[in-house]
């Protein structure tokens, strides 16, 4: 089977001096020019895990069509074939795969992805180049129509004229794709399980604060507070300069934080660029010659995923909860400007590495991530996002410690920079903790508890009942008797 291989590729569009770094696919015949093009003409307006996603969507499409050639005489019998065989897997009973493809089953919310990435690609290759859809649309049956009108309304329920009907949502609801994926499981509100908050101080001293390098375990204390005393993403957290971080003339033991856009935020120090704009994307390019983090591939990218600002300027306000998260932060950055001082760098975020090869360049996730999970194992823990030991789940305690405190849930908004008071949902309503540990409690309460059920001229206990013994269902007194093996 022909190879199919996906590489990043730098992209002239034009006599400017700025290239275009976007996935591409590779094939004998050369670039898949048909994809590059969807790529290319999206690029402005999506973000680098979306073009993966339709890159890797689009390679599976075509490493299927390569491995049936000749087999189907219509497009579209094609790609039904190709979702099913997504969902099933191409794997024989007996271990064998004549396609050579040896794909395992995916998930249905993964299948479901897929397919709406190709929709798109093929929506776009239609119109574009007049070419026949390889899933068009069809006329929905009235079900199916309800079911598109339940999905257009949760999705534009809180658009400010998302009631208004018009022809074009009329049509759009009477249609459904010929090829279409599976109802996926249904989901409760998400559960925001988070850091345990008793686990924090040891992991703050003992993990962190133990690395090898006090450099690093300043840096990475940093970072903590920040995740985990004001609430942001890790992610949010790399973005931050070195001029980001202000004096609190309300307290002088703290200091005020703020995260700009790294594109869009307002440039330190009242700069000017030569054409009098003061962004940071500009700054970047013309001090260091330097695209902002989220613009970038590989692993020097970073993602900013905040669309609610609270200033003209594009920055949000870090707000310390507790107080004295902030007072801990000011302490620590004092310390960690002095590790920054004798540094060349030639950029200006504040969080840099301090290994022998990367000295001073911009910290990565990876290696964040990396000296998080060491920072773990110092005190005998692993990281699990379902047990709330990883990075994000700082955030999540965060929005858990506010809302436990009562705080007005818009203040919650305000201070999570959400853009809807439904993402906050998932920190009041009981997470699996919360139930189990309920349980827990009721439990204690009942065996503290006679049980009247069992009353006969006196009440007893469960303990006095268990030593009875129960010789037709515990024959061995395994759990029953005076003498239980298993207490």
């Amino acid at each position: 089977m022909v190879g199919i291989v996906k590489v990043t590729a730098q992209i002239k569009t034009d006599h400017s001096g700025t290239v275009l770094e976007v996935p591409v696919l590779l094939t004998h015949q050369g670039v898949f020019e048909p994809l590059l093009d969807y790529v290319i003409s999206q690029s402005h307006r999506n973000s680098l895990p979306w073009m993966n996603r339709v890159v890797f969507s689009c390679q599976l499409l075509l490493e299927y069509m390569e491995a049936n050639k000749g087999l189907f005489s219509e497009p579209s019998k094609l790609f039904l074939s190709f979702v099913q065989k997504l969902s099933t897997g191409t794997i024989g009973k007996d271990g064998s795969d004549p396609s050579q493809l040896y794909w395992l089953p995916r998930s249905v919310s993964n299948v479901n992805q897929l397919l709406s990435s190709l929709n798109g690609l093929t929506d776009w290759l239609v119109i574009h180049n007049q070419s026949q859809s390889i899933n068009p649309f069809e006329q929905a049956t009235s079900h199916q129509e309800r079911l598109n009108y339940a999905a257009w309304f949760k999705k534009n329920q809180h658009n400010f004229l998302g009631h208004i009907k018009n022809n074009a949502l009329t049509d759009m609801l009477k249609k459904v794709r010929k090829v279409r994926g599976k109802q996926d499981v249904l989901k409760v509100d998400g559960d925001a399980i988070s850091f345990p908050e008793n686990l924090f101080k040891s992991f703050f001293i003992d993990g962190v604060g133990s690395a090898r390098d006090v450099r690093v375990a300043v840096r990475d204390q940093l970072i903590l507070l920040l995740m985990h005393g004001a609430g942001v993403r890790e992610s949010d957290a790399l973005h931050l300069w070195v001029d980001d971080v202000f004096h609190d003339p309300e307290n002088i033991n703290s200091v005020i934080v703020r995260l700009y856009h790294p594109e869009d935020g307002k440039a330190p120090n009242n700069w000017r660029g030569r054409k009098r704009q003061t962004t940071r994307a500009v700054y970047l390019a013309e001090k260091y010659h330097l695209k902002p983090r989220n613009k970038l591939t590989g692993t020097a990218r970073i993602g900013w995923k905040t669309r609610v600002v609270d200033d003209s300027d594009n920055f949000i306000h870090l707000h310390w909860f507790p107080a004295y998260y902030g007072e801990l932060f000011a302490k620590l950055w004092r310390k960690y400007l002095l590790f920054l001082l004798p540094l060349e760098r030639t950029h200006p975020y504040a969080f840099v590495s301090f290994s022998k090869h990367h000295l001073g360049q911009s910290l990565t996730l990876n290696a964040f991530n990396q000296s998080y999970k060491a920072a773990m194992t110092r005190i005998q823990q692993a990281v699990s996002k379902p047990t709330g030991r990883s990075p994000h789940a700082h955030r999540h305690a965060y929005g858990r410690r506010l809302s436990n405190a009562k705080v007005d849930p818009l203040l919650i908004k305000k201070a999570l920079h959400h853009a809807s008071l439904l993402s906050q949902s998932v920190y009041t309503q009981p997470g699996i903790r919360d139930v189990t540990e309920a349980c827990e409690e009721a439990m204690t309460r009942l065996d503290r508890q006679e049980h009247t059920i069992f009353r006969q001229d006196v009440e007893l206990s469960w303990q006095e009942i268990m030593k009875a013994g129960f010789e037709d269902i515990d024959p061995d007194g395994l759990f029953a008797g005076k003498y239980p093996k298993f207490r």
